[in-house]
């Protein structure tokens, strides 16, 4: 898939997620096979640029090739402005946020609330295409609620505006993120428009990816809750996609190895103390689904320090794998 100049291969995308997809996850997904790892949603409020939280956002250096970065707002000149503000400080793509369903967001007529205006949809897709040289992304959901679908008006008032790529949630933003994603209408986008259409939506294993694909159509998948605490999700996905067959599932020294990555790089960050806090979702999200998961989410919550946290992680992971040998 090409959006742009830029080949995004594997088409296996990194889905922009608020608190989330950071520099430091952004760089683990990426080395992990990633084909491109969007970052989480700025702010297009000029007030709100220099702010502790978003310089973090906007900062990309050492990132690899394409950097693409969200932006999120409903003033057509002001989103314009944030675009060819973040294209100054390194963004190679712009992406724009007509898919968060918060409240928070949707209360400002941000995220999702614009799907609901398509003629300021509109106004919105063209100055942002017309302020930038850097290609144009969008990412929207199927519609409001189940009775205003309108993903297809979107797409084409997308594509007629220039839009380089179209990342599409299979639920409306009424079902935020319950129920089964519904492919079929990011199908019916895909048929109607030229350029490359972005399945999102439940896609959490490579068998599930490719089902998507070959239901869809589309060009690329995009995985966000389903990259939580798996980043090694990205290149199990490519894997499958050209030869069909699954990769082992990485051993706990490999987590273990991975995790302890994502700790250090998390307090080097943002510091010691920001580090440890914003930490504690990420170990929560890799000890899912595993043995004496709520005794170490609960005990690694607690920890106050870097050196606690990552002696609390060596210990429980060398206690699984030590497990898992015995079993064997």
């Amino acid at each position: 898939m090409r959006i742009g100049p830029y080949l995004i291969d594997p088409p296996v995308v990194l889905a922009p997620m608020a608190g989330v997809t950071d520099k430091p996850f952004r760089l683990l997904c990426k080395r992990l096979g990633a084909g491109l790892a969007v970052s989480e949603m700025t702010s297009a409020d000029p007030r709100l640029w220099q702010t502790r939280k978003s310089l973090q956002r906007m900062d990309h250096a050492g990132e690899p090739e394409p950097v693409s970065v969200q932006i999120a707002g409903y003033d057509p000149a002001m989103l314009a402005e944030a675009a060819r503000f973040n294209e100054s400080h390194g963004a190679q793509i712009i992406d724009i946020n007509m898919g968060c369903p918060a409240k928070k967001v949707c209360n400002v007529w941000s995220g999702s609330a614009l799907l609901q205006d398509e003629p300021l949809v509109a106004r919105i897709v063209k100055a942002v295409v017309a302020a930038v040289d850097v290609p144009v992304t969008l990412k929207i959901r199927t519609g409001w609620d189940r009775d205003n679908r309108n993903a297809l008006n979107i797409a084409r008032i997308a594509e007629d505006a220039g839009i380089a790529a179209l990342a599409v949630h299979g639920r409306t933003r009424a079902d935020k993120y319950e129920g089964e994603a519904e492919y079929e209408t990011i199908a019916a986008v895909k048929a109607s428009v030229r350029i490359p259409v972005l399945a999102n939506g439940d896609v959490c294993t490579p068998r599930q990816a490719k089902h998507v694909l070959d239901l869809t159509g589309a060009d690329a998948v995009m995985i966000g809750r389903g990259a939580q605490g798996r980043p090694w999700i990205f290149r199990e996905i490519a894997h499958y996609l050209v030869t069909g067959e699954l990769l082992a599932e990485p051993s706990p020294a490999e987590v273990a190895r991975i995790l302890l990555g994502h700790l250090e790089h998390l307090y080097a960050f943002y510091g010691e103390r920001a580090g440890v806090r914003i930490a504690r979702k990420h170990l929560g999200w890799y000890a899912r689904d595993r043995p004496q998961n709520a005794a170490f989410r609960q005990v690694a919550h607690h920890a106050e320090s870097a050196d606690e946290q990552l002696r609390l992680t060596r210990d429980y992971f060398a206690t699984l794998g030590s497990a898992l040998r015995t079993a064997a």
